[in-house]
C-alpha cells in the first residue's frame, strides 16, 4: 500500500498549527516554505483538510489556516481519509469467479468472501483502527518529549517569517 506524500505534509501542518497561538492563522505559503514544498500542491492538501473540518481557513490580509479542532480530536485516520478519500485500500475484483478458476469454487455459489479478501479486509481494519487511535496530540507529545524546543522554534519561525 502506498500513502500519498500529501498525508505526511498534512500531518506535519496539523502539528505545526497545533503549536501556533489559537487566535493565529498561518498561510499556505508559510507552511509550504517551512518545509520547502510547492505552495499550490500543499494548498490542495490544506483545502482537503478544510473540507473534512480538520482545519479552517480565514481569508483576507490576516488570513490563513488554523486547526478547526483540538489536536486531541484529530486522528491520523481523519487526516488520511481527508487526503486519500474514504475508499478502502483493497478492492476485491472477485477474480476467483473468472476463467477456469471459476469452476473450482462455484459449488458454494460464491456466497462467502474469499480467504484473500477476508485477510486483506481484516488487515486493513486493524491498520485503520490503529490510525484512528492515534491523534495529532499524541504526535505532538512525542515530538515535545524528544525535542522540547520544537514548539518554540516553530512559533518563532512563523512569527518572524515574511513569506
Amino acid at each position: 500500500m502506498k500513502i500519498n506524500e500529501g498525508v505526511e505534509w498534512a500531518v506535519h501542518c496539523c502539528l505545526n498549527l497545533s503549536w501556533v497561538a489559537p487566535d493565529r492563522t498561518v498561510t499556505a505559503a508559510k507552511l509550504a516554505a517551512f518545509y520547502n514544498l510547492p505552495t499550490a500542491y500543499l494548498n490542495k492538501q490544506l483545502q482537503a483538510l478544510g473540507r473534512a473540518g480538520i482545519v479552517s481557513s480565514i481569508s483576507g490580509p490576516r488570513g490563513g489556516f488554523q486547526l478547526a479542532r483540538r489536536p486531541e480530536k484529530i486522528t491520523l485516520m481523519d487526516v488520511i481519509a481527508a487526503i486519500e478519500g474514504p475508499e478502502q485500500a483493497f478492492r476485491c475484483t472477485a477474480i476467483r469467479q473468472r476463467g477456469p478458476a471459476g469452476d473450482l469454487d462455484a459449488a458454494d455459489g460464491y456466497r462467502k468472501p474469499c480467504a484473500v479478501s477476508q485477510a486483506m479486509r481484516t488487515a486493513e481494519f486493524v491498520w485503520r483502527k490503529e490510525l484512528a487511535s492515534r491523534t495529532v496530540a499524541d504526535i505532538k507529545a512525542a515530538v515535545e518529549r524528544s525535542t522540547p524546543q520544537a514548539p518554540a522554534r516553530v512559533r518563532r519561525w512563523f512569527d518572524n517569517s515574511r513569506t
